[in-house]
């Protein structure tokens, strides 16, 4: 007997991104950057550029690769996170247009949404704090709650899948975000749709060369067929 196979449009798990998805924090995360590499000692000009191209993916593996030494890399991981959470009380931290209305949208039709971070839990806690999100999504995640392994591996993608069990199959999922590494983590973990929104780091170019199965301008766009409640 042939196995069902799931239809394409019967999408039931949302996996979204926060920073520059469904968030706007107005240039926080490069501050902070540079205030964690100025505690370090370093000279936060050289290391821009490589802090733009790697959004989306977990800070602590950004350190790494900067730093070098685990102990220098985690050490300037506590400092952004520190300098983060400070600049969150400024209210540069809003929700982008259409995000929580999309997100509303979904759980309406019956779809399980998860919100996803590259940021340690206390940081992600604070930006759902200041947007009053804390309850908004059914689950959050952050890199620590998939084994410590953020994007562009497919950990946090298939941790949401495995806690939620609101899918049968990972074709069933959405994932969305804004980088490069956002969609790499929604191709490798085999989700359905991998949406790319030009509302952060990366352009549609980059969106579609990491996988990206459709490019939108924002959130507020997305559309997945089929009502399932």
């Amino acid at each position: 007997m042939t196995p069902m196979t799931p239809m394409k449009h019967d999408i039931r798990l949302v996996v979204l991104d926060m920073a520059g998805t469904t968030v706007a924090d107005g240039g926080l995360v490069e501050e902070a950057f540079a205030s964690a590499a100025r505690h370090l000692g370093e000279d936060p000009a050289t290391m821009l550029d490589h802090v733009r191209a790697t959004m989306g993916e977990s800070k602590i593996s950004v350190f790494r690769h900067l730093f070098g030494a685990e102990t220098k890399a985690q050490e300037a991981n506590k400092a952004f996170e520190a300098a983060y959470a400070e600049l969150v009380d400024d209210g540069r931290i809003a929700a982008l247009p259409g995000a929580r209305e999309t997100i509303e949208l979904l759980k309406s039709q019956g779809r399980t949404v998860v919100l996803t971070t590259g940021f340690a839990r206390p940081t992600q806690d604070a930006i759902l704090a200041a947007l009053g999100w804390q309850d908004l999504a059914h689950l959050t995640l952050c890199p620590a709650d998939a084994g410590g392994r953020g994007r562009p591996y497919p950990d946090m993608v298939l941790t949401a899948f495995l806690r939620t069990a609101a899918a049968d199959d990972v074709r069933q999922l959405a994932v969305v975000g804004d980088t490069s590494y956002d969609m790499l983590s929604g191709v490798r973990a085999g989700a359905g749709v991998v949406a790319g929104v030009l509302t952060g780091a990366h352009d549609a170019d980059a969106l579609r060369a990491a996988g990206a199965t459709q490019v939108l301008d924002g959130v507020g766009q997305l559309q997945l067929p089929g009502v399932l409640a």
